[in-house]
């Protein structure tokens, strides 16, 4: 959709817990890296602008934060209607991280989001190299099964990650015919997939919507 001038999707993370998630997201939006993140409940939001200079664009990511615990999963489905960029994370150094993606994540994006959905394979804590489990060719060769792009990234020492959410921006302006410079009239028949999906867990927990900056 296409907000005061700037063109917004909606992305969703997901993973089992413990791949980064939720570091992955601070590290991008905030620049902050915590050693020892508590798990996300359920969901988080946020959002940021990325410039793609390149096609002199704007694009406003709506990025969802989905919990990775299977006791939570179901709930999670509710955050992926609209989506149309879907996130995949793995821990390079956990080799079942990876199969959960081939034997759950990617069925559950495919079958709840957008039909167009873009996909970006994300191997994560590439600092912990020397205990890499899961060989990236192999992992390459499976994104490449899904049509997902392939990124190997590391909050901890903040490498790939911009490049990762630039690339998934400029990919949704592609794939959808948004690069020229006429978007007036773009996506004005679409859900508003800005609006907040809330949820409320036993009247504790509520999520909330803060500003891009």
């Amino acid at each position: 959709m296409q907000n005061n001038g700037c063109l917004s999707c909606k992305v969703v993370i997901v993973g089992d817990t413990g791949v980064g998630k939720t570091c992955l997201i601070e590290r991008y939006v905030h620049n902050i890296y915590e050693e020892n993140s508590k798990a996300t409940l359920v969901s988080s939001y946020t959002c940021k602008k990325v410039d793609i200079k390149e096609y002199n664009k704007s694009v406003s990511l709506d990025i969802w934060d989905t919990a990775g615990q299977e006791i939570y999963r179901s709930l999670s489905k509710n955050f992926y209607v609209n989506a149309v960029i879907g996130i995949l994370v793995y821990d390079i150094s956990n080799i079942d991280t990876f199969n959960s993606i081939k034997d759950y994540w990617f069925e559950q994006l495919k079958n709840s989001g957008d039909k167009n959905m873009i996909f970006a394979l994300v191997g994560n804590k590439i600092d912990l190299f020397q205990n890499e489990q899961m060989p990236e060719q192999e992992a390459r060769d499976y994104a490449k099964s899904i049509d997902a792009g392939f990124y190997l990234v590391s909050c901890k020492q903040r490498l790939g990650i911009n490049v990762l959410f630039e690339d998934c921006a400029k990919r949704y302006l592609e794939k959808n015919n948004l690069t020229m410079s006429n978007t007036n009239n773009i996506n004005n028949n679409k859900e508003n997939i800005n609006k907040k999906v809330v949820l409320d867990i036993n009247n504790t927990k509520k999520n909330k919507k803060r500003c891009c900056k």
